[in-house]
């Protein structure tokens, strides 16, 4: 089952080093770096059904419109 509550330790820490591993890449190469993170967390995950979970729930936000109130972030 896919969760979406808060469920990281040190969720700033995270962002920052997300952030830093885009520092001085181009459009491509941070595109590249996006796509292979999500196929390596994809793999850690592993089920299928989750993985397709996750996938319907960041289209339905990013395709949704915004006054609908649907907006596919992780619930705060």
């Amino acid at each position: 089952m896919l969760n979406t509550q808060p469920n990281l330790a040190r969720p700033d820490d995270f962002y920052e080093a997300l952030i830093d591993m885009h520092r001085d890449l181009d459009e491509a190469q941070s595109q590249s770096a996006n796509a292979q993170l999500i196929l390596l967390l994809a793999n850690h995950i592993g089920e299928h059904e989750t993985l397709m979970q996750a996938l319907r729930f960041v289209r339905a936000g990013v395709s949704a419109p915004a006054s609908n109130g649907a907006t596919g972030k992780l619930a705060a």
